[in-house]
């Protein structure tokens, strides 16, 4: 089964951090990766750009408005994500289990919709 896997974080986490919580971080993504590349399949993963860069897509009024930056304030933000193939979400929380602690981690199962299937 797929789970998408989005990495949500307080923004001011990386610009504050030392540099030894830099490196923490970075070394438990690839631990991570080690841990997948043993358990389960990465399918994809990418850190993203901080929400200041995002653009936000909305119907109003049956017109489509284009807004430049996050949709909301928020207390965190999503900087990354995953998605990985694995046995089921026993193995999938473990694995998540070696992300950097300050991080909230949501778990999904991918749901395939018929007529949309993906190779």
């Amino acid at each position: 089964m797929r789970y998408f896997v989005t990495l949500a974080f307080d923004p001011g986490l990386w610009a504050e951090a030392s540099a030894d919580d830099r490196q923490s971080y970075h070394r438990a993504h690839l631990d991570f990766h080690e841990a997948v590349a043993q358990r389960a399949h990465l399918v994809a993963g990418e850190a993203l750009a901080g929400a200041e860069a995002a653009t936000t897509m909305r119907h109003v009024d049956g017109r489509l408005t284009l807004t430049e930056g996050p949709f909301a304030e928020t207390a965190e933000v999503v900087g990354g994500f995953y998605l990985v193939d694995a046995a089921d979400l026993d193995t999938m929380t473990s694995l998540c289990e070696l992300l950097p602690a300050p991080y909230s981690i949501e778990i999904r199962p991918v749901v395939q919709v018929e007529g949309l299937e993906t190779r």
